[in-house]
């Protein structure tokens, strides 16, 4: 077991200037001998420990270890919203066992920027989904077209729309049996009045690593890779977005790594950006790709909220009750 002070390391020292206090760094186990060596930190002092994760008992929301956590304090603040679709002893069963519990702000920024999409929302809202499996976000979709006015799918995803649409998508990448899956889609969009919008052209190549051809939908070729959207589509997001007092986002528009295919996600980023800060729009973006796209750009962007969760950013939206949240209420 040790107890190091890290004043040196960059972020401790940041952490120590800002908070004008002493820094520690816990490395070791967590058992019941653990509070008495924290029982030397003098009053206002902050100590960190390993990366919870890395114990069994964590994942498994282990009661004893969640009592054993819960007597190193009075109170417990819950600041990581991409952690709360966890049932985990640190996120989840702590709060059985610790005096008082809230949520820190940050969570509560997450909670509340997010909710803006399904609750108290402002209208017309659009929700632009993109990504490459459509079996990951049926539920989000779903729930979704319940909740907005537009839902525009884009990436590797709308291959499988313009597929069940009929159309030669050649070597692009798609899931086998999601015709039912976005039958079912269609048929609840319109049940609810909502409008599914898919690419109507596309930047293509033989490869992931080639240069880009724009080409419309009927003349896809067997041996092309549909890679990103093309101009064509590019401009009616454009429109959907001026007509939309809300945006979500989530999935880049095309494969990003390869800069001839990031002209979709970084005109999808520069038109919600420019209406966030011209017109007010609401705009919510989420998804570690969609953040990772955008940094490609040197161009600065403006949105009201860029989500730092993953898989609970989704949960959420899929209207699932998030287990870190459940234990605040």
């Amino acid at each position: 077991m040790k107890i190091n002070e890290l004043s040196l390391t960059p972020i401790y020292k940041f952490l120590k200037e800002q908070l004008q206090t002493n820094v520690y760094f816990f490395m070791g186990d967590i058992n019941e001998e653990t509070k008495s060596k924290f029982s030397y930190l003098k009053e206002g002092e902050v100590i960190l420990l390993e990366n919870i994760r890395f114990f069994q008992e964590e994942s498994e929301n282990e009661d004893n270890f969640a009592k054993t956590l819960a007597s190193l304090g009075d109170i417990y603040v819950n600041d990581a919203f991409s952690c709360c679709h966890r049932a985990q002893a640190s996120i989840h069963k702590i709060t059985k066992y610790i005096k008082e519990s809230y949520a820190g702000p940050l969570l509560k920024t997450e909670v509340r920027a997010i909710s803006s999409i399904i609750q108290n929302k402002k209208e017309p809202v659009t929700c632009i989904i993109g990504g490459s499996k459509i079996s990951t976000k049926i539920n989000v979709i779903t729930n979704l077209i319940k909740n907005v006015n537009n839902i525009v799918i884009v990436g590797a995803m709308a291959n499988n729309f313009l597929s069940f649409k009929g159309f030669t998508v050649g070597k692009s990448l798609i899931e086998k049996d999601s015709e039912k899956i976005i039958d079912n889609i269609y048929a609840e969009a319109k049940r609810n009045n909502c409008d599914i919008f898919v690419p109507e052209d596309c930047n293509v190549s033989t490869d992931f690593e080639g240069s880009g051809k724009v080409k419309e939908l009927d003349s896809i070729g067997k041996d092309e890779i549909i890679l990103d959207i093309g101009p064509k589509t590019i401009k009616i997001i454009e429109g959907i977005i001026d007509q939309s007092n809300t945006v979500l986002w989530n999935g880049p528009a095309g494969y990003f790594e390869n800069k001839r295919f990031l002209t979709g996600t970084l005109a999808i980023a520069k038109k919600i950006s420019e209406s966030t800060t011209r017109k007010s729009l609401i705009s919510i973006l989420g998804g570690g790709d969609t953040i990772s796209a955008i940094n490609k750009s040197t161009d600065k962007f403006a949105f009201t909220h860029l989500s730092t969760a993953g898989g609970a950013f989704l949960e959420f939206l899929e209207g699932k009750d998030l287990p870190g949240l459940d234990v605040l209420k």
